[in-house]
């Protein structure tokens, strides 16, 4: 199966779309637009996050660019060998994924962060489609409960079936479904997620896959 992701200016919500605009003519210089995947589709394993950060992959145009969830991601792709290159918070800066692909449940910046549930639904469709098209996928990573719970859709299973708890692995047919608290600085900084704790996230996703 092929994957077709959102156009530039998809319309599916009307209050992402508003937002989107206003961005647009405030920063022209900005992405503005439902953000791609980052990595190959036939990835081994497939992080998923929640939706595009305003200042971050909004801008850039590439999934955890520009933030400091980008910045504690990608060092910790970096340090267990699934990631290389330099990462300078752009999308032009080369740097390289190895047997990963990165999304969002969400592919346009929302106000504040937080998409509404009826976005969320509109989006599942991209993921749904994503994962089925990822072939040699082994390993789902999902970043915070919203990213969990839209993967459980996307896998047509209920999401009461498997709680989300940062650290538990759950077997669904040919897939491992890995948890871990998104890598925000909210989390870091209220110490819901440390430093090791994300690293050892990132260690076992590595460790699976090989």
């Amino acid at each position: 199966m092929s994957f077709s992701p959102p156009t530039r200016d998809c319309p599916l919500c009307p209050r992402l779309v508003a937002f989107r605009q206003t961005w647009r003519g405030r920063e022209a210089g900005w992405w503005n637009a439902p953000v791609p995947p980052f990595g190959g589709l036939d990835a081994r394993l497939l992080i998923v996050g929640l939706a595009p950060g305003l200042r971050g992959a909004n801008a850039t145009g590439r999934p955890f660019t520009g933030d400091y969830a980008g910045d504690t991601l990608y060092a910790a792709l970096q340090r267990h060998g699934l990631a290389s290159g330099t990462y300078a918070e752009h999308a032009a800066d080369g740097l390289a994924l190895h047997d990963v692909r990165i999304t969002n449940a969400v592919r346009c910046v929302p106000p504040e962060n937080k998409p509404e549930t009826t976005e969320i639904k509109a989006c599942l469709p991209f993921l749904t489609q994503e994962i089925q098209a990822m072939q040699h996928l082994t390993l789902v990573l999902s970043l915070g409960l919203v990213s969990h719970k839209a993967v459980l859709v996307a896998l047509g299973l209920r999401q009461s079936a498997l709680p989300f708890r940062h650290g538990a692995e759950h077997a669904v047919g040919r897939l491992t479904l890995l948890n871990s608290y998104h890598c925000s600085r909210y989390n870091t900084n209220t110490g819901r997620l440390t430093e090791a704790m994300f690293d050892a996230i990132i260690a076992r996703a590595a460790a699976l896959i090989r």
